[in-house]
């Protein structure tokens, strides 16, 4: 059974630091882009940020660069995310997803992942 399984989320306070786990089962991440997308309450889900499969290109939104950190461990069929600096806009459920077919641009685009996890709330306030 294909499965992803998002873990790690919960409180965090503003400027805080959280790192999100995304594990496979079922089938490998190796040959797999793995992105990460948020929903907010009333917002569409966006993209977050993206790893490759060959770790040498990772893409991310705007709203993040420069705070959360995408990478992945092949051994332990998982990607993880760093969330640091956090603002209160980051509160959202968080998923992760797999793909082989998007590229540097096209990532973002939901509809290019085959598989998602059930997602994980990351909540930011004081």
């Amino acid at each position: 059974q294909v499965q992803l399984v998002e873990s790690g989320g919960g409180f965090v306070q503003p400027g805080g630091s959280l790192r999100l786990a995304c594990a496979a089962s079922g089938f490998s991440l190796d040959d797999y882009a793995v992105g990460w997308f948020r929903q907010a309450p009333g917002k569409r889900r966006e993209g977050v940020s993206v790893i490759m499969n060959t770790q040498r290109y990772k893409h991310y939104a705007d709203s993040v660069k420069g705070r959360f950190t995408i990478s992945r461990d092949n051994a332990k069929n998982t990607v993880y995310l760093q969330i640091a600096s956090a603002k209160p806009e980051d509160t959202a459920v968080y998923y992760c997803a797999a793909s082989k077919y998007v590229g540097s641009s096209s990532w973002f685009l939901s509809s290019l992942y085959d598989d998602w996890g059930q997602g994980t709330q990351v909540t930011v306030s004081s």
